[in-house]
């Protein structure tokens, strides 16, 4: 075993020493000395990661519940029926992670997102068109398969963590920004456009807004910084003859998507994350449906949920500066026990009518929900490494988000049958707290 893996070396050494000469690359760009840029590039990466996962949230996710109500009661259609769109959109985005991983590790996240915003626009426009359950099943399939989820947070997360190592903590945290804004402003913004022009409008403006975000970010985005003779981090005294030296040691040590697979630790962070992913998507689902059924308006449901996004937004420094400083399982446990906590909120506030509790409920609930992407990703490069994390990423993305998807349709079932909300949301806080033992229980896996 000892001779191949210096060999692996040599190979990687060598390879590094080429991509640090000076050159034109198919870009038209060129290569670099760390030394001759005054912002690293990395930091740009950050910048479009911010915008990207702003676009996903604001039209996978964050708005699904301002449709809701509108186009069920226009349409004649159950709470679980329509809730079923986006479960099979996540569904479907399942199955393109295992593609998307490898091609970001290969390829880089430009050609899916330009490819995953073309398709994301066409889909909403036909979505304010349709008229029919069938059809609009149909559209959110196709979206979630080549649409969305190609600049989703599994794309631009994987490509954060090839161009950071020692900052990773902080460009993940502040990369997430994005989903926080879309929290804190798609849902209060949707909910007066589809109040004031209708829902087809609605999801009209959604596609123009895809559009004109991400397909100007696709043309900033690169695969590592190996690539243009730059280090991970931006290291300044990092010499040309040694670029990539860093990463030639990390990349050492990293795990293949087989050997990941084979380790006790992967299928913990599975389980864990995707308990947290269930839960934390149903209660965005279905905040306000749940808000208006308990006699709270439509607006006030629309500020919970920019309540819960300005909680979200106010947590990353404090997500950021604990990845750098304190145990990351320790800060999952936290991060989920909070939001637990605003459930629990949610609960009470729904019982006694309290406005200032259930704004309470959800301003915890965003604290905790603003560390899922920074503190899954760490951990997962943490555990396995770099090179290959999207390929790592995309074959356990189905297992994870398989909640993600089931979870607001059996919530949407549960509340048509009993209808009460109360004891679906009891058993999401439960998944949170199994979440959070599930992953503090894993352990990091062995270096080969």
């Amino acid at each position: 075993m000892v001779a191949p893996n210096r060999r692996r070396l040599r190979e990687l050494e060598a390879r590094a020493r080429r991509v640090a000469i000076v050159r034109p690359d198919r870009f038209g760009l060129q290569t670099m000395k760390p030394s001759m840029t005054r912002l690293y590039y990395g930091w740009w990466i950050v910048g479009g990661a911010i915008l990207c996962q702003f676009a996903f949230m604001s039209v996978s996710q964050a708005i699904v519940g301002v449709f809701m109500r509108p186009v069920i009661d226009d349409l004649g259609w159950k709470v679980w029926q329509f809730t079923l769109g986006s479960s099979l959109a996540v569904g479907a985005g399942a199955m393109t992670g295992i593609i998307a991983g490898n091609i970001v590790d290969s390829k880089g996240p430009r050609p899916l997102m330009l490819v995953g915003a073309v398709v994301s626009a066409a889909c909403l426009l036909l979505l304010g068109r349709q008229s029919s359950l069938v059809v609009f099943l149909s559209i959110y399939v196709a979206a979630g398969l080549v649409g969305w989820n190609l600049f989703s947070p599994l794309v631009v997360n994987a490509t954060l963590s090839k161009w950071f190592i020692r900052r990773r903590g902080w460009a993940l945290a502040i990369g997430s920004i994005g989903i926080s804004m879309a929290g804190l402003i798609a849902p209060f913004v949707m909910t007066t456009i589809v109040d004031s022009y209708g829902w087809r409008t609605g999801y009209s403006v959604l596609a123009g807004f895809v559009l004109i975000t991400v397909i100007p970010i696709a043309f900033v985005m690169r695969r590592t910084p190996e690539d243009y003779g730059l280090s991970p981090d931006g290291d300044a005294e990092v010499s040309s003859s040694n670029v990539g030296a860093v990463s030639v040691a990390a990349e050492a040590r990293s795990f293949t998507r087989a050997e990941a697979v084979r380790t006790r630790g992967f299928w913990l962070l599975v389980v864990g994350f995707g308990l947290n992913q269930t839960a934390l998507t149903s209660v965005l689902v279905h905040a306000i449906p749940f808000a208006t059924d308990v006699g709270f308006s439509r607006s006030m449901a629309a500020t919970a949920l920019a309540v819960n996004g300005f909680g979200n937004l106010a947590s990353k420094v404090v997500w950021g500066y604990g990845l750098q400083r304190v145990e990351p399982r320790l800060l999952v446990m936290a991060a989920y026990s909070l939001s637990a906590t605003g459930v629990v909120l949610m609960l009470i506030a729904a019982t006694t009518g309290q406005a200032s509790v259930w704004l309470a409920g959800f301003l915890l609930y965003g604290f905790g929900f603003g560390g899922t992407i920074p503190l899954s990703e760490f951990l997962w490069a943490k555990y396995f490494g770099r090179s290959h994390i999207g390929a790592i990423r995309g074959v356990g993305y189905p297992i994870t988000i398989v909640g993600t998807g089931l979870g607001p349709v059996l919530i949407g079932y549960w509340s048509d049958v009993s209808l009460t909300y109360q004891p679906a949301f009891i058993a999401i806080i439960c998944a949170y707290l199994v979440g959070a033992v599930t992953v503090w229980v894993s352990r990091e896996p062995s270096p080969r």
